[in-house]
């Protein structure tokens, strides 16, 4: 009998782990929302979801389970299990979910065991999960986090610093954007639950590690993904380190970050002409939606100066005009906007120093009790 699988509610572990997920909800409830290391192998289709729905408000559940059962029957069963038998197989430790915690898994989840493999399901669903996320994670943990901040002015290479740090959390690298207005990656960002669920989990799982956790220093946003509100406080509060380089070492990094290995990526993705244009677009689109803060002289000064950058770039592969741009944006920009951000953080400076002296004053740190740092506030 389904009732009496195994049954887990112990979310905290579940996501402190890392453990894989069986997510048997239809594509579209996965792409809407999902959790870290979910696979989605639905019980039924968007379309089969959809046919069943109506036939429960036409004429009930009973009608409603007919139907699901009509629609994922025979072959079209029997592939769905050999998938869930395989993905089983592959991850021993998996755990099992629907929305609630209901039909859908219990199904599924019965299905298996007959076919000889038995997978806990989780009480409540993803809608458990989700919630111990936003009540336990995010509202109750984050705020005692040890967080040790990485700042910097834009291009020093915060980002590049962060993953040699102990105990790192990229904010960035969940979020799929750089954070400023030339962000954007080729890689859709998630949506703003996942995101969420992805950052929480990714603290508590650094938390659990022991030490401090590396965070780079973020606004409210990063693209179109919104920071959680107690996440925005902590880093606002946090003790931090300040990575400084020389200006013509941040136009190098700018360059590579934003001109060299974009362009690449547009075109490996589109074809050279193709992904170049989309290339072309990618930068103009950045400034332009910088164009206010700039103001419309500035701003069309700079949009002929990439203009011509890109023309060289396409035509003989030059890339020293990017330079000029990048330079001009960096000084007259984004540097006025960090020494302004900077001074609105309470956090206290612990270490200001080049790349490889802050990764060894921060392995020294690892090593020492931080509980003094952590709670680190200004005067």
């Amino acid at each position: 009998m389904a009732s009496e699988l195994p049954l887990t509610n112990d979310y905290a572990e579940l996501l402190r782990e890392g453990r894989p997920f069986l997510d048997v909800r239809a594509p579209v409830e996965f792409a809407e929302s999902t959790l870290p290391n979910a696979h989605n192998l639905p019980l039924m289709t968007d379309s089969e979801r959809q046919q069943v729905g109506i036939r429960y408000k036409e004429a009930g559940q009973n009608a409603a389970i007919e139907l699901g059962h009509e629609l994922v029957g025979g072959q079209v069963r029997e592939a769905r299990i050999a998938e869930w038998v395989d993905f089983a197989n592959r991850h021993p430790e998996a755990r099992l979910y629907c929305s609630r915690g209901g039909l859908r898994s219990r199904i599924v989840q019965q299905w298996l065991h007959e076919a000889g493999v038995t997978i806990p399901r989780v009480e409540g669903g993803y809608k458990s999960l989700r919630r111990f996320v936003l009540d336990e994670l995010i509202e109750n943990r984050i705020p005692g986090l040890p967080l040790m901040v990485v700042a910097g002015r834009t291009g020093t290479g915060k980002t590049r610093l962060l993953h040699q740090l102990p105990n790192p959390v990229d904010l960035e690298g969940l979020a799929a954007h750089r954070g400023s207005s030339f962000g954007r990656t080729l890689t859709p960002q998630p949506t703003q639950a996942s995101f969420e669920n992805a950052v929480a989990t990714a603290l508590y799982q650094a938390h659990a590690r022991g030490g401090p956790i590396h965070v780079e220093d973020e606004g409210r946003l990063i693209g179109r993904r919104v920071l959680p509100v107690p996440l925005q406080k902590r880093l606002g509060e946090s003790p931090r380190m300040v990575l400084e380089q020389p200006l013509a070492t941040r136009v190098e990094n700018i360059l590579e970050d934003y001109v060299i290995d974009m362009s690449r990526a547009f075109m490996e993705r589109d074809g050279m002409e193709t992904g170049f244009e989309a290339f072309r677009g990618f930068l103009l689109d950045a400034l332009g939606r910088i164009r206010k803060r700039l103001g419309g002289l500035r701003h069309q000064q700079l949009e002929a100066v990439m203009q011509e950058a890109l023309s060289q770039q396409w035509q003989s592969g030059d890339l020293d005009r990017h330079r000029d741009w990048i330079r001009t944006l960096l000084t007259d920009y984004y540097d006025p906007m960090y020494d302004y951000q900077l001074n609105q953080r309470d956090g206290r400076v612990l270490k200001q120093g080049g790349f490889e002296e802050l990764v060894e004053w921060a392995v020294d740190a690892n090593t020492q009790p931080l509980t003094e740092q952590a709670s680190i506030r200004s005067a």
